[in-house]
């Protein structure tokens, strides 16, 4: 099963007509997919002193966290798409990361680190939409993106195969240029 982790509050969005497109892309490729989407599911991204209690036992009082930890366990395919803000995934995003991956189901804690629980995942794709150009973000911003949530956060959960795709320059990126983006997606096989 693929399952796709959405991350953007606008319906109008580019990161909306991303979404679109794969759903078409796996739906004509007859692929079984289900997508999360953190906005429009009201997900919480902040702990309360309940959740956070509950965290070392691999426990939630959210039923969207259990949802969810349950999805990513079933999917051998994970596609996320969302903006790249501030140097880094919104912190709707991050708060997913925080909140689902719990110790001891998503990951366990070893005397040499975190070992990944999530193996199942065994191909990744990190869809982003930047401002600054992608050129401009491997260069001079550091590649957080890169270096941090897909080289660090993601592998350390267990996810193999991760590749990353941005969009960079959207604000002032040509129709043609963004319908020739989509079309692409609408034909990309997603392992």
């Amino acid at each position: 099963m693929i399952l796709i982790i959405y991350c953007h509050p606008y319906d109008q969005s580019f990161n909306h007509a991303e979404l679109e497109a794969i759903q078409d892309n796996l739906s004509i490729a007859h692929r079984e997919y289900k997508v999360i989407d953190l906005y429009a599911d009201h997900f919480n991204p902040a702990y309360s002193k309940e959740e956070l209690r509950l965290y070392h036992q691999g426990e939630t009082t959210d039923p969207l966290v259990t949802k969810y930890l349950k999805l990513c366990q079933q999917a051998n395919t994970v596609i996320f798409i969302t903006p790249f803000w501030w140097n880094s995934i919104p912190g709707m995003l991050k708060g997913f990361i925080d909140k689902v991956m719990k110790e001891g189901v998503g990951y366990t804690v070893t005397k040499t680190g975190v070992k990944g629980e999530l193996t199942n995942v065994k191909h990744c794709y990190v869809l982003t939409t930047s401002t600054s150009p992608t050129w401009y973000i491997y260069l001079f911003l550091g590649n957080a993106i890169k270096k941090i949530f897909i080289n660090k956060t993601l592998r350390q959960l267990g996810f193999r195969n991760i590749s990353w795709q941005n969009f960079g320059g959207i604000t002032n990126s040509s129709l043609k240029r963004r319908r020739k983006y989509l079309d692409k997606l609408t034909r990309q096989i997603f392992s």
